[in-house]
């Protein structure tokens, strides 16, 4: 009787050439990297949430926050965390969910750029509460455009509100969407109660999962990028600048999002892309309760430069390429080329970057018929025999099944394995 057997395959990274060697039960292929090559773009799909560095990999620097988290997209490595996962309060960091809603009804068509909504009185109240508003009036009708920058640009409360109810028809009806929205993003502390991000009851998340949150956002809508990086605007003759004083400062910043209430203290969430030998790396930071609006850009700024000066990041396989070919039974095509749809990217310490091993695993035998994106295997990637990501690679083709006597003839090929 026929049972399953596991094939092992191993990939040790060479820079300029690899050796293949075959037998009838495994097949290996070897190649070193000695240096980064080629451009890696950062992933077009997330993994969240991001596996964390092995312990004691590399010291993280000393901040001076209650919790933070530096997430690299590129890699999708969680580069430091402190009290992540510890509930808070999370303030106008609230209104990244906002905006991807909004932004994700642009692109839906339920909303226009140049459309124009009314400012109802709820709208205008919430924003007479606090600081943060972005000076709509009563009554008016105000353009999608300006709103989201009224959002994001001066963190306005009111336009929160005018553009939640133009999403969901009522601010009850868009924080459900908000709420619904999380667990489609696999979060389980978040819980909204409003748009704007004034203090609720049950009104939580956590760094980790606001850094999410900011992830799919620049991931699933990159076109609201510009916004963020918009340092100032003027609207009803008032002129309102960005709170994000990292703007000023580093001209690798291109967002995110302020917050604060007694109960978070001055939050910040940052953005930031710089070259490197092996393409762009963009590292996104959560930084909660720190002590002043200066104390919050100086130490997400110290977590940003600590993440793109300890790490080289180094770029195994373009997307779409194959890591290995597997050999498919009862198909039309005797074997399948095994990759993933975005680059394979990791983060190594410093210089460490020679010592990268890969292992593919699969169980065969690989049945027909076969969906492209299916998969059918795991890549393995270790530094100097630790442990350092685990990602599922797919089929890059789609194999349908053989024909009657195909079939019957691997089948009888088979069952002599």
């Amino acid at each position: 009787m026929f049972q399953p057997s596991s094939r092992r395959f191993t990939l040790t990274l060479l820079l300029a050439a690899s050796v293949a060697a075959t037998t009838s039960l495994a097949w290996a292929q070897t190649v070193t990297h000695r240096a980064p090559v080629a451009v890696a773009q950062p992933a077009s799909t997330l993994s969240l949430p991001f596996p964390a560095l092995p312990k004691g990999w590399v010291q993280a620097p000393e901040v001076a926050a209650r919790s933070y988290v530096l997430q690299d997209m590129a890699s999708q490595q969680t580069l430091a965390a402190h009290n992540a996962d510890q509930p808070i309060e999370p303030a106008s960091l609230t209104k990244l969910m906002t905006v991807y809603l909004v932004f994700q009804a642009l692109q839906n068509g339920r909303l226009q750029l140049t459309q124009e909504l009314p400012v109802s009185e709820r709208a205008w109240r919430t924003g007479m509460t606090g600081a943060s508003r972005s000076f709509i009036k009563l009554n008016s009708r105000v353009k999608v455009d300006d709103l989201i920058k009224g959002v994001i640009i001066q963190s306005g409360n009111d336009a929160s509100v005018a553009l939640a109810e133009g999403v969901g028809g009522t601010v009850e009806n868009f924080v459900d969407m908000m709420n619904r929205q999380a667990k489609v993003f696999g979060l389980t502390a978040s819980t909204f109660k409003n748009p704007e991000g004034l203090p609720a009851p049950g009104h939580v998340s956590t760094a980790r999962e606001l850094s999410v949150i900011a992830m799919r956002l620049i991931s699933d809508y990159p076109q609201s990028l510009p916004y963020y990086s918009t340092k100032e605007y003027t609207y009803n003759g008032i002129r309102q600048q960005n709170r994000n004083l990292l703007l000023w400062r580093d001209p690798s910043v291109d967002g995110l999002k302020t917050g604060y209430t007694d109960a978070a203290g001055y939050c910040l969430i940052t953005t930031a892309q710089r070259p490197s030998p092996a393409g762009p790396r963009r590292l996104l930071s959560v930084v909660i309760g720190a002590a002043s609006s200066e104390a919050r850009a100086n130490e997400s700024q110290k977590l940003l430069n600590w993440g793109y000066s300890a790490f080289d990041m180094v770029k195994l396989f373009d997307a779409n390429q194959a890591v290995s070919k597997a050999p498919v039974w009862k198909g039309t095509v005797n074997e399948v080329g095994l990759g993933r749809s975005s680059p394979v990217v990791v983060l190594v310490p410093r210089g460490q970057g020679g010592s990268l091993q890969s292992t593919v695993k699969r169980n065969d035998p690989l049945l027909a018929p076969l969906n492209k994106g299916q998969a059918v295997g795991t890549l393995h990637v270790t530094l100097g025999g630790q442990a350092l990501r685990d990602l599922p690679l797919q089929t890059l083709d789609a194999v349908p099944s053989a024909g009657w006597f195909g079939r019957l003839w691997d089948a009888l090929r088979l069952s002599i394995q």
